[in-house]
């Protein structure tokens, strides 16, 4: 991945990084804030068509490089989404120190593998040490780490990680629930295969009962993940 080989100072060239956001920066693992290179994607997109002998000049085509190279700049624009600029100081003391728990966000993205779409819903809690987030905060915070090339396992860290820098809570959780194409239109096949993936930090990885409080109550009125 791109953004997983770049030396920690390019990764951070161009945002505007100052001593006290520094560390959310670098948890956000973002690309530089420079435009995608949309020419270089519909050439490849055309050449792609070319290749699989398709006419790219034919009237349902003409326009399809274009259309993909403007996806792209939507499906993957979470590598350039500045965390600071979302979070937007929505960030408020409060003592409060029970659980906060947000679930069944609905998350879209591309698996790295085959670049096919991976859909599904997250659920995140937190037990706060004297600060809260923003309710609409957390969707966007899952949505910037969704919207890049993913594994489900890495998309799942990150958002607790990222809570974890951001908020500095006593614990943080996180679920996902995931339905992929790439094994469900190719390959094995399987299409009511799902898979779950879990980040414990904290009193979540610690505590059994504070662990077991957030799988009851992700459970209580669940619906099957259908799609």
């Amino acid at each position: 991945m791109k953004g997983m080989s770049m030396k920690k100072n390019e990764k951070l060239s161009g945002w505007q990084v100052t001593e006290t956001t520094e560390a959310i920066y670098r948890s956000a693992d973002l690309f530089p804030p420079v435009p995608m290179n949309q020419d270089a994607i519909r050439a490849a997109v055309r050449q792609i068509l070319l290749a699989t002998g398709e006419d790219p000049d034919r009237e349902g085509l003409q326009r399809t490089p274009d259309r993909v190279a403007r996806a792209y700049d939507e499906l993957l624009s979470g590598y350039r989404t500045d965390p600071v600029a979302l979070v937007n100081d929505a960030i408020f003391e409060e003592h409060y120190d029970e659980m906060v728990l947000v679930r069944d966000i609905e998350f879209y993205s591309l698996c790295e593998h085959h670049m096919l779409p991976f859909i599904g819903r997250a659920h995140v809690a937190y037990i706060p040490n004297g600060r809260v987030i923003g309710l609409s905060k957390i969707p966007r915070i899952v949505d910037m780490f969704a919207r890049r090339l993913q594994v489900q396992e890495r998309l799942t860290r990150q958002v607790a990680e990222f809570l974890q820098t951001l908020l500095q809570p006593r614990g943080v959780a996180v679920i996902m629930e995931g339905v992929h194409m790439c094994s469900m239109m190719r390959g094995v096949k399987k299409h009511d295969s799902r898979m779950t993936t879990s980040t414990m930090l904290g009193s979540f990885r610690e505590n059994l009962a504070t662990r077991q409080e957030f799988l009851d109550n992700i459970s209580r009125g669940a619906q099957p993940l259908a799609f």
